[in-house]
């Protein structure tokens, strides 16, 4: 193990201190109140009668099992699926171990920079070159028929790979107030020698147009509120049109008119049912019998010494009950308010040295940003990193750079017995 100068040591003990008070979570607490987030893996793929949700009251008629099975049913080109897509149903995608949860699918991001170097959405070929599809970065993998697929031409040189998201206890992530996430990236600078500062994105809310709230879903915090996620994917995973999203992908191959998705007998559209199935899931739960163990006790404590904490918190408390957020359209409920969660995750942009080089809703500085990764659920993986290109844990923390890179160092300057417990610990999440 290397061995530190005397100064190194003096600020790697107040940076603990530090990191330690800000992981448990003091950033975001309003006064005590706050009770810790209902977890565990209750949404059983295909049988959501058995299905237990976190409290979240449902809508007049509506139920979480029927959300889920909302969630669940595969689209066909009669409801509107395509003409291009990824995926015939939500849990298609997300689904380890359950619905809702991460997923191994990856979906193709492309694009290219224009002479002054800023990113610039493809156009993409499709019926023999005589259409194009333009205005998105994201290439769809499957068409309801040939004239629709998708074809990257050789000049949108800029190619990534992304995994779907798990969306388990995202309600929470949702409720989480704007003005936590600044303090979050407020402090930063000071915790890690001015090294690490994550990037705050406004993002629209397709629900409340013209107004903006700080971006915390998807790669690039392209979105703030579960609705606008959900209506984006929607359209641009399945080809299906929504009040939020209502304008085809393209009109190749297209069979339907007007906004597909359209209310049930409730009142309520698919989205809604999406959104309340997301809103209503427990958080990822800890493997609570692993984490009692001492090494991964002491991996917990070698996590936050190594600097890992100042971006994969360890602790968020939601806002208030009551909090009015998405821009007028959705009250924080008691369900999800006044919650502690532990996502491992600042939900802010960092540039760890893996950027992708796509620029979606923030500025071209974001190109080679990514999303902190939520690290809950993380026992659950077999890949890692964003395109899923790690498939160990030492090689995903071998490719941290740039703004993680004293954490990475701090991690190959531990002794082997000490990374063995680091990883146990991360085994326990």
């Amino acid at each position: 193990m290397l061995m530190p100068s005397r100064r190194k040591v003096l600020l790697g003990s107040c940076l603990f201190t530090a990191l330690t008070a800000l992981g448990t979570g003091l950033v975001g607490i309003a006064g005590n109140s706050a009770t810790e987030a209902p977890a565990g893996f209750n949404t059983p793929s295909f049988n959501g009668a058995a299905s237990i949700n976190n409290g979240l009251v449902e809508p007049p008629g509506d139920t979480f099992a029927r959300d889920q099975q909302v969630y669940e049913e595969n689209e066909t080109v009669a409801d509107g699926l395509g003409p291009v897509y990824n995926a015939t149903s939500c849990v298609n995608c997300h689904q380890n171990p359950n619905s809702g949860a991460a997923s191994q699918i990856t979906e193709l991001r492309v694009g290219h920079n224009d002479a002054n170097g800023n990113f610039v959405n493809p156009t993409i070929l499709i019926n023999d070159g005589k259409d194009t599809i333009t205005g998105r970065s994201i290439v769809d993998d499957r068409a309801i028929g040939p004239q629709a697929q998708e074809h990257i031409p050789a000049t949108e040189n800029i190619r990534t790979l992304r995994a779907a998201l798990n969306t388990l206890g995202d309600g929470f992530v949702e409720a989480i107030d704007d003005s936590t996430l600044i303090a979050i990236a407020a402090e930063q600078p000071g915790l890690s020698g001015g090294r690490v500062h994550g990037e705050v994105v406004e993002a629209p809310i397709f629900e409340a147009p013209g107004q903006t709230r700080v971006g915390r879903f998807g790669w690039k915090d392209q979105h703030s509120s579960l609705l606008s996620f959900i209506a984006d994917a929607y359209l641009n995973e399945m080809g299906i049109t929504n009040r939020l999203r209502p304008t085809e992908v393209t009109q190749v191959l297209n069979t339907t008119t007007g906004i597909n998705d359209q209310p049930d007998e409730l009142g309520l559209a698919d989205i809604d049912h999406f959104a309340q199935f997301v809103r209503g899931t427990m958080v990822p739960p800890r493997d609570t019998t692993l984490a009692a163990t001492p090494a991964a006790l002491a991996g917990q404590q070698l996590f936050r010494k190594v600097g890992c904490n100042v971006c994969h918190m360890e602790a968020i408390t939601t806002a208030p009950v009551g909090t009015v957020i998405d821009g007028g359209m959705f009250t924080v409920p008691e369900a999800l308010g006044d919650k502690i969660i532990h996502p491992f995750s600042d939900y802010l942009l960092h540039d760890i040295g893996t950027g992708d080089g796509i620029v979606q809703v923030g500025p071209q500085d974001t190109a080679n940003k990514l999303r902190t990764a939520p690290l809950w659920g993380l026992r659950m993986k077999a890949r890692f990193m964003h395109d899923l290109g790690s498939l160990s844990l030492d090689n995903a923390i071998a490719r941290h750079d740039g703004e993680a890179h004293d954490a990475a160092r701090g991690f190959r300057d531990l002794s082997p017995a000490e990374r063995e417990a680091l990883i146990t610990f991360l085994k326990t999440l």
